[in-house]
């Protein structure tokens, strides 16, 4: 090999160590973020979504109020499907991909992570995914499983407690 190309590949070399303990820096930066803010650290709880999602979404949605309910930020998100409906009868197409990329971006990645161990996943949102799974292609499975978890964070949000898996009629039940 040259030595032109020896020394352009070793500045190479050097820039992506560079970039890669700069990117290491800023994750380490986020995730101390994302445990000392509240709602971060709520977020976190939710099966799917780690601390970069956690942050971004709590960094974003600063007022949850401004949402009526778990759909109109599923649907800001762009995790709803687009309506075709005419003469009574309903047609969904593909999501809408409004709204924040990034959020939907990670929530998606995030989705499709637990879809992947949703065997392993015992809980009632696992047999959900796992019924899916069975019944549609798996990318729509993520980005329904998406879509859930962006109500969930809504859910988590809007009423300041931690993600819980059964839900609030079980812990209702149990106290």
């Amino acid at each position: 090999m040259p030595e032109a190309a020896r020394q352009a590949l070793r500045a190479l070399h050097g820039q992506f160590h560079a970039a890669r303990e700069a990117a290491a820096e800023l994750e380490a930066a986020v995730v101390a973020h994302a445990r000392q803010d509240e709602t971060a650290r709520r977020l976190a709880t939710i099966p799917g979504i780690g601390p970069i999602t956690a942050s971004l979404i709590a960094a974003t949605i600063v007022d949850v109020g401004l949402f009526k309910s778990a759909r109109h930020v599923a649907a800001w998100l762009g995790l709803v499907p687009r309506q075709h409906s005419t003469g009574g009868k309903a047609r969904l197409g593909r999501i809408t991909k409004a709204g924040n990329e990034q959020i939907r971006t990670l929530l998606v990645l995030g989705a499709t992570s637990m879809a992947r161990r949703a065997e392993q996943w015992n809980s009632a949102a696992g047999a959900w995914v796992r019924g899916v799974l069975a019944r549609r292609p798996a990318r729509l499975a993520t980005v329904a499983l998406a879509n859930k978890m962006a109500r969930v964070a809504w859910a988590v949000m809007a009423h300041k407690e931690d993600y819980r898996p059964f839900g609030r009629a079980a812990a209702a039940v149990a106290a």
